[in-house]
């Protein structure tokens, strides 16, 4: 069954996206006899590294020759290295491809990155590349927020990748759940934590498209696998469904009796006088900000309605208030 089975790269394999995309496809029987993943990850001492060896993957160097019947691990996979690529793609069927903007807070490395994978999957002859991109802002809002680098710079990708005819899907995350809980919803007051403030620089009715990246990855890029004739050449929006801030709030009220959060519009000073007194710099600031102002106005996926990329599902992704019940920084409110 191993020599039958296709060869799926999978980028960022102990990371939350790649880390997920690996997970659906080790749990899915169906999946698992069509698939054997050759993981991509910088660092082989992770925890989630040592789990994957746990469950039969076999961890070997980019230049080792062991062939392995569950999944296949390199530790070094190189974005700024067309012959460390050339490597990793060899005999690869398809490539889930995930880049790290802020690593580095560049958006022309991010871009010559994807322009990498990109071209060495059209010249190992890799059949789907799924890229993991996110919305043109500077496009989709005619010029008025073009400082959104880390969005525009996956965008400038996608565009790349379909100038070059590689066959691809694009997967799109929406806004991390994770980003909520001990984050974005916090105690105002510390000796107070059930009294939570969600205190953003847009109104209360705005549509966020809230994603478990985590545990709904997989489950998107799974199924864009298992379906590859039906979401080749198209855009698949990875979230669960849009939530409001009212509704957000309302929900966490809901799932943690004794809670009282509330929603807050502030300013756009004082978001930025927030994210400054977090250590973020000036230029980090002012794309954060742009990146929440632009949801409102133009629709964090362009207002496209979800329920094409969500019907491609065979697994239900995780709600809203799942996950708060599952979430670790709430878990004693």
């Amino acid at each position: 069954m191993s020599s039958e089975r296709k060869i799926v790269v999978v980028f960022g394999a102990t990371g939350t996206q790649g880390g997920s995309v690996i997970k659906s496809i080790l749990d899915d029987p169906r999946a698992k006899s069509q698939f054997k993943i050759r993981g991509i990850t910088r660092d082989p001492s992770k925890p989630n590294a040592k789990a994957l060896a746990e469950k039969g993957v076999e961890c070997v160097t980019v230049s080792g020759s062991t062939m392995v019947d569950t999944a296949k691990i390199h530790l070094v996979g190189d974005l700024n290295s067309k012959d460390s690529l050339r490597e990793a793609f060899k005999g690869a069927y398809a490539v889930y491809a995930v880049t790290n903007y802020w690593e580095k807070e560049d958006a022309e490395l991010e871009i010559q990155q994807g322009r990498n994978v990109a071209d060495v999957a059209k010249e190992c002859g890799v059949q789907h590349l799924i890229w993991s991109a996110l919305m043109d802002v500077s496009e989709l809002s005619n010029g008025k927020y073009t400082k959104v680098y880390h969005f525009d710079s996956k965008a400038a990708v996608e565009s790349y990748i379909r100038s070059v005819n590689v066959p691809s899907t694009s997967f799109i995350a929406g806004f991390y759940m994770s980003n909520l809980p001990g984050g974005m919803i916090r105690p105002h007051d510390p000796s107070k934590p059930k009294e939570l403030t969600f205190a953003m620089p847009f109104a209360p009715d705005t549509k966020m498209p809230l994603f478990d990246a985590a545990d709904d990855t997989g489950k998107f890029v799974k199924a864009i696998l298992l379906q590859r004739d039906q979401t080749l050449g198209k855009r698949v929006c990875g979230a669960t469904d849009y939530y409001t801030p009212d509704q957000i709030v309302q929900q966490l009220n809901e799932t943690k009796p004794g809670v009282e959060a509330k929603f807050v519009q502030i300013s756009d000073e004082d978001f930025m006088r927030g994210l400054a007194n977090a250590g973020f710099s000036e230029r980090v600031q002012v794309e954060l900000l742009q990146n929440m102002l632009f949801m409102p106005e133009f629709g964090y996926f362009g207002k496209e309605d979800l329920a094409e990329s969500v019907a491609i599902l065979d697994e239900k992704p995780t709600t809203w208030k799942e996950f708060i019940e599952k979430a670790p920084a709430w878990k004693d409110l």
